[in-house]
């Protein structure tokens, strides 16, 4: 049965008094005192009755706190996850209600729920009267002992509301064994209870409404591991409602999403991994605190794959925003008169907004001279784009180049796409292996180099775009153009300016400057504390002997194989440098290719044997060697060492 006291108000506590009827009719003048300050439900209902219409009312969220005594206060704390103010039996009870009973018969019979009270022997010689206790968990055994009482012949029982009906529907003498100021003390503790809950209950409706925005799956739990939020990814991953996860232990439920180590220790776990529910998922734990004092603990699994996708969208969006150039000048390592020649020229280029065409083998360092050039012109604080025409099909390279409206293709981005030379606008835009560029597109770009005007695919409106063009090519455009592989237009308009990069076995003196330096990098990067001027020297001739085909970046090579070797090695006494000849078996051989101390005279020497062995064919003999037919031609014209 309920007995509202006062109608509901979001305003007002809203208490629950489970009870049974004699405590019910005893605390009624308390309840009366509480209108003002409370909305009571005084709830008649015993054991699992009382425990099933508890949980109802939470359900319904139709109560912040409840008020019980005995028997019906254990099994709702036991059984709820919800407030449990408990009307306390005190000793000063005890003794008003035995000297009550005192004044009807000295034989006092006692039971009361739970065990007995050790105190009351001590009480019984005060007041000269004889007192038998028992105690019950449940209403037969409380029946039991009462009946055992009745049978000797105890005319007085004090105890629960379900002893003291007992004992008035067998005739006797039935006493509650509280006092209205206990009823009252259990009402005061509800209240601040209820407070306490609706404060906690607004931080979990706040915490509640963050989760519910999550793409992440996330639960808390309190100090004792019970969950207490949960927001729906995590509800369909562990594949039950809020309701059935609400006060569940979360080790108990998942063991393997325990929070129990974040509990104890307070520290952080992020980045775990985690399979669950036939998916990867990444956890991490962080411990909640307030006032500095640990209160629970969170978990958020985040989905891997969807981190993945981030990742990817960060890198890109990154990449965007790192069109700028990084190399200066003076970054350029080397002092060679054939360096210093190019690098004089480029810095004289730099001083133009004309288009440039770098040629040089590969890995010499043309992208390098690219950046120096942008960052060395007006344009160095715009945009540096570059793209490698060799890496990209057709299809794709012209995307890139050019962008795309949404639809112009199968799989294109929707809302379309800006291309290269947009990216690059006001800025420069870095052609490196222009000479891989299939001839359809020389024609686009073409077009775009005079008009200074991008189409994007799909489109039909042109966009202007201002843009200063860098290209660089290790092949022989000349040649290809002769062989109708490159456009001979746009030869003549990207050969406006021509920078010449010297291959690294042209300029030998930089060898050990560039050694130095780079593999001082490579040390760094796996801590190696030695210096390595003084383990190069050893190896000095080998390494400037040596032709590097593959120029600076096989340098950097090397380099990365020297350090990975003297890994092996804690002092610099230690090297056992003929060794090195396992990682590093080229610079051993005693048949790979050298520099000469003359390059113009071994130069017009191979280019003479190059001749000879192709019959006199001079674009077969460029070919042979790699160079083009005026390289070739340069070669064969050389009489004395170049200065």
């Amino acid at each position: 049965m309920v007995y509202p006291t006062s109608p509901p108000g979001t305003a007002l506590p809203r208490l629950c008094f489970l009870s049974y009827r004699q405590i019910r009719e005893f605390a009624m003048p308390v309840v009366a005192e509480f209108t003002g300050r409370a909305h009571i439900e005084v709830v008649d209902g015993t054991f699992g009755g009382a425990l099933a219409i508890a949980r109802d009312m939470l359900e319904r969220g139709a109560v912040d706190a409840f008020v019980s005594a005995g028997s019906n206060a254990s099994i709702l704390r036991a059984g709820l996850q919800a407030p449990v103010a408990t009307i306390q039996l005190t000793g000063f009870d005890l003794l008003q209600v035995l000297i009550q009973a005192r004044r009807i018969d000295d034989r006092v019979g006692v039971v009361m729920y739970g065990q007995t009270i050790p105190e009351l022997d001590a009480i019984k010689d005060l007041l000269n009267i004889e007192i038998a206790q028992h105690a019950y968990l449940t209403p037969e055994h409380a029946r039991q002992q009462f009946e055992q009482l009745w049978r000797e012949n105890f005319r007085v029982i004090v105890g629960s509301s379900l002893v003291v009906e007992l004992a008035e529907q067998a005739g006797l003498h039935g006493l509650l064994a509280y006092s209205l100021a206990s009823v009252r003390k259990g009402f005061e503790d509800a209240i601040e209870l209820a407070r306490l809950a609706r404060m906690e209950a607004g931080r979990y409706d706040q915490l509640n409404g963050v989760l519910h925005s999550l793409q992440d799956a996330v639960l808390a739990v309190d100090r004792g591991g019970r969950i207490i939020a949960v927001n729906p990814p995590m509800q369909s991953l562990l594949e039950r409602d809020t309701a059935a996860l609400i006060g569940q232990r979360l080790d108990q439920l998942r063991p393997e999403l325990s929070l129990a180590s974040t509990l104890d220790s307070g520290e952080p776990e992020s980045g775990s991994p985690l399979r669950l529910g036939g998916r990867d998922w990444v956890a991490n734990r962080t411990a909640i605190r307030e006032h500095g004092r640990i209160v629970g603990a969170a978990l958020a699994l985040s989905d891997a794959g969807r981190i993945q996708e981030a990742d990817t969208r960060l890198r890109v969006q990154q990449r965007r925003r790192q069109n700028t150039a990084r190399y200066h000048f003076s970054e350029l390592i080397g002092h060679s008169a054939e360096l210093q020649r190019a690098i004089t020229t480029a810095r004289r280029y730099a001083r133009t907004d004309l288009t440039v065409l770098i040629a040089g083998e590969s890995g010499v360092g043309k992208e390098l001279f690219a950046q120096a050039i942008h960052n060395d012109s007006q344009r160095a604080d715009r945009p540096f784009v570059a793209i490698n025409c060799a890496s990209l099909p057709e299809s794709l390279l012209e995307s890139e180049l050019f962008g795309h409206e949404e639809g112009a293709f199968t799989g294109s981005r929707r809302g379309g796409k800006r291309g290269l030379f947009e990216a690059a606008h006001t800025g420069t835009l870095f052609l490196d292996e222009i000479g891989d560029m299939p001839l359809p597109l020389q024609s686009r770009l073409l077009r775009v180099l005079q008009e200074r005007e991008v189409t994007r695919l799909g489109a039909t409106a042109a966009i202007p775009v201002d843009v200063r063009i860098i290209a660089a090519t290790h092949q022989p455009l000349d040649d290809m153009v002769a062989q109708r592989r490159f456009r001979q237009d746009l030869y003549y308009r990207i050969n406006t300016l021509r920078l010449a990069i010297p291959s690294l076995r042209e300029r030998p003196a930089d060898i050990p400057p560039l050694l130095e330096t780079l593999l001082s990098r490579c040390m760094k990067r796996l801590d190696i504390r030695m210096d390595p001027g003084p383990l190069l020297v050893p190896w000095l001739p080998r390494l400037t002997r040596y032709a590097w085909p593959g120029n600076v970046r096989e340098l950097e090579n090397i380099c990365e194989r020297i350090a990975a070797f003297l890994l092996q090695y804690a002092r610099a006494e230690d090297v056992d440098h003929d060794a090195l000849r396992h990682d590093c078996p080229e610079l051993f051989d005693p048949h790979a290719p050298s520099p000469d101390p003359h390059p113009a005279t071994t130069q017009r020497e191979r280019a003479l044997q190059a001749l000879h062995a192709c019959g006199g064919n001079r674009l077969q003999a460029a070919c042979r060697l790699g160079v083009s037919r005026s390289t070739l031609w340069r070669w064969m014209s050389a009489r004395t060492p170049e200065a």
